[in-house]
């Protein structure tokens, strides 16, 4: 008998509809939009520091100005994607991605590169969200609960563009400056938008007429996504800057979450519906993960790699390569854990991965051996390609299905507000310049982080009872 339903099983799945491949494309490259233009400005940040007289506290901000506008449109940007559909947020936004990069490339000062950065954060918001939602339309669409290689190919394709981001940022620094870092976004910006158009659908995902308000005031919630914009911008500009003289931004980070909280569980049709959510046991401990495996991910990333360069002597194209077999371990391992399954044991090989990198961290120094360099950036493939995985799947699994393109945005925006504890400690670390002082300082947070990390999904019950990613 159970032989006979398993093929009976077998049979039905093998009549589903299929996955609309014609999705696919604008699907992972508006999803990779924003991890490129992370990755190939990590090389470039000394060469844009000596060239605009900036320190690293100061570049630093060409990180968070990213991040900063990126975690505030995620979710935004995610639930209007909920209400109408991707396609016009999706060609709206990958526009502002060409916009940016002909601003960045033509900047004057580091003021207005930051402010490009700005316009890039907003670009990039809607391509992960619209990616998530059209997988949770598909997925009802074809009777296939989990696209699991589908999600597993956009975890590849991040993989994939952080292997190239910083070879490509080494290389065109090298080749045309760094200013060719913010015009590749051109011919992204124009490739984006003509398959968004030629392949998104035109009708809303997802959102029926039934269920969705008549007034667009009702639908959109403007006064949460205004109080929820000041929550996390006061929050992230102190992250920036915990200086006692700014003592009024955390206050006011307070009042706007109270006020948020208020409004969200009397709204008709509120922006983040806080009360489902506080009820999602799961998916708020799979927001915490994420903050804490995104802080050790980006201090990687960012600080690091602009040690290998002052405190180490490397070229920005040698720091590249150094970080290359961290990204290529990561494809590796998401592919294997595409294949294998299993959310808990995924998250577990990536938190004892990053508590092993972490500590190794703290043995290198200006005299290491460039093999033991090497060594770590292997080590560091391990969470790399398990975490961002594991965490994308747990979403798709955990989130109420009318709202999977906010609550991807969210985990975007938890993941930003880790790189921003990221930017902060770098510079904490730093300072003036990126010696290995400041390099152990900053792998004794990460590490921090790392344990964090792997004791949240220890003690995670929820995880047990969790189907396989």
């Amino acid at each position: 008998m159970s032989d006979r339903s398993t093929a009976e099983r077998s049979e039905a799945a093998d009549r589903a509809p299929a996955l609309d491949r014609r999705l696919v494309p604008p699907m992972v490259l508006g999803s990779v939009l924003n991890p490129i233009n992370s990755t190939i400005i990590a090389v470039a940040l000394v060469p844009i520091g000596v060239a605009l007289g900036a320190s690293p506290a100061q570049t630093a901000w060409l990180v968070s100005a990213l991040y900063l506008a990126t975690a505030l449109g995620q979710p935004v940007v995610g639930r209007l994607i909920d209400l109408f559909g991707p396609r016009r947020l999706f060609l709206s936004a990958t526009s502002l991605v060409g916009v940016a990069g002909v601003v960045g490339a033509l900047a004057p000062n580091l003021g207005v590169l930051i402010a490009s950065r700005v316009v890039l954060g907003f670009g990039t918001c809607a391509g992960y969200p619209a990616a998530m939602a059209l997988l949770r339309a598909e997925s009802g669409r074809t009777g296939r609960d989990t696209p699991a290689g589908v999600l597993t190919l956009l975890a590849v394709a991040n993989q994939t563009v952080a292997v190239v981001g910083p070879l490509l940022g080494g290389l065109l620094t090298s080749l045309g400056g760094w200013r060719a870092t913010f015009a590749l976004n051109v011919p992204l910006s124009v490739l984006a938008v003509v398959l968004g158009a030629v392949r998104l659908p035109r009708t809303p995902v997802d959102a029926t007429p039934e269920r969705r308000p008549a007034g667009l005031a009702q639908r959109i919630d403007l006064p949460g996504m205004a109080l929820f914009a000041a929550l996390l911008l006061t929050l992230l500009l102190f992250l920036m800057n915990p200086h006692p003289d700014l003592w009024y931004l955390p206050v006011i980070t307070l009042a706007a979450a109270a006020a948020f909280t208020v409004r969200e569980r009397h709204a008709a049709e509120p922006f983040i519906d806080v009360k489902v959510l506080g009820g999602n046991t799961p998916l708020l401990l799979t927001y915490a993960r994420a903050l804490a495996a995104y802080i050790g991910a980006y201090a990687f990333l960012y600080g690091f790699a602009q040690w290998t360069e002052e405190g180490f002597g490397l070229t920005p194209l040698q720091a590249g390569l150094v970080q290359a077999p961290t990204f290529l371990v990561g494809i590796g391992v998401s592919i294997a854990a595409g294949r294998r399954g299993g959310i808990r044991a995924t998250l577990l090989i990536g938190g004892i991965g990053q508590v092993a990198a972490c500590a190794l961290m703290l043995v290198l120094g200006a005299h290491s051996p460039l093999w033991a360099l090497l060594v770590l950036a292997v080590v560091f493939g391990i969470p790399q390609g398990a975490n961002g995985l594991a965490l994308q799947n747990s979403v798709f699994q955990q989130a109420d299905p009318t709202r999977t393109g906010s609550s991807a945005g969210l985990l975007r925006t938890f993941a930003y507000l880790g790189s921003m504890v990221a930017a902060a400690a770098t510079a904490a670390a730093y300072g003036a310049h990126a010696g290995t002082a400041g390099m152990h300082r900053l792998a004794m947070v990460m590490l921090a982080a790392a344990v964090l990390f792997l004791l949240l999904t220890v003690f995670d019950r929820n995880l047990r009872s969790t189907a396989a990613g």
